[in-house]
């Protein structure tokens, strides 16, 4: 018998809601194996920055040719969220050069890697979600769906730099970055809200994610304050030959923490959904030895 079904656990399970609901989301990760899919999807993401970045200049650099200044600061805002190396992934947009087919052969060949990750999601979601295998999406729909996951991330970064230029125009120097730092985690839950309800073979309802997507929201605004400083921490005494085997070991680091809040999250929702749908559990007698699930 697990912990998680012994008589001392179902007792509380039986007098808490809370406590029911923290126990099926952890021994929903252990069920679904989350912690492998973690470093699946810290690795996936790893591989998906650099040609992910590529595609998001080389689109910019055709889309807004005659506005530097938005297509630079999208740019840099995409950079910032990555910890060290953020900066050295900006590049110049009117570098782009070529036929436009090579141009398009390239785009679409940057935007297959970089889409690695979204579809990665989708297979931990729908182990979170338990979805059988016969009945997940086929890689077409995967890879679309990973399409439509990259343009929800778009639509953040503008998001968040249309937040950050409404509070600078307003001239409130005292509360600004307060209200910066509040806008862009509204944006994370809304983007990770998203991503849970459409990167999956499940069919949850917003209301089913909103949960799990505010605790995620949460945890990756915090992780991306300190994420430089966790790289910096891992970096700062390594020396000239290995300091880029120190970055990354770094990164994939910040990566794999935010892996494992993101899929922590969708455990949350998942345990309260199966939850939901099971019932309450009895407060007395021989009942106590019945499975978790209904």
């Amino acid at each position: 018998m697990g912990w998680q079904t012994s008589t001392r656990v179902m007792k509380a399970r039986a007098r808490n809601h809370t406590i029911d609901i923290i126990v099926e989301m952890l021994d929903g990760w252990r069920r679904h194996l989350s912690g492998r899919n973690a470093s699946l999807l810290a690795f996936f993401t790893f591989l998906s920055i650099f040609p992910l970045m590529l595609a998001a200049t080389s689109i910019l650099g055709l889309v807004l040719e005659d506005n530097d200044e938005l297509r630079n600061r999208i740019i840099d805002s995409a950079a910032d969220e990555i910890p060290v190396i953020g900066a050295d992934l900006k590049s110049d947009p009117d570098s782009i050069n070529g036929s436009l087919w090579v141009v398009v052969v390239g785009i679409a060949g940057a935007l297959w890697s970089s889409t690695k990750a979204f579809v990665g999601l989708q297979g931990a979601l729908d182990d979170t979600w338990e979805v059988p295998v016969d009945d997940r999406h086929g890689m077409p729909e995967q890879r679309g769906r990973a399409i439509v996951g990259l343009l929800i991330l778009g639509t953040a970064q503008v998001g968040s730099i249309t937040i950050t230029a409404i509070v600078n125009a307003a001239n409130l120097p005292g509360i600004s970055q307060l209200l910066v730092a509040l806008g862009t985690v509204v944006v994370n839950i809304v983007v990770i809200a998203s991503m849970y309800r459409f990167l999956t073979s499940a069919s949850p309802s917003f209301g089913d994610v909103w949960p799990g997507a505010i605790m995620a929201g949460i945890i990756f605004s915090v992780l991306h304050y300190f994420g430089p400083r966790l790289v910096e921490t891992i970096t700062k005494n390594a020396s000239d030959t290995y300091g880029t085997f120190a970055i990354v070991l770094g990164l994939i680091t910040w990566l794999g923490f935010v892996a494992i809040g993101t899929l922590m999250a969708a455990e949350l929702n998942a345990a309260i959904v199966r939850r939901r749908n099971a019932g309450p559990y009895p407060t007395m007698g021989p009942e106590f030895d019945l499975p978790i699930r209904a």
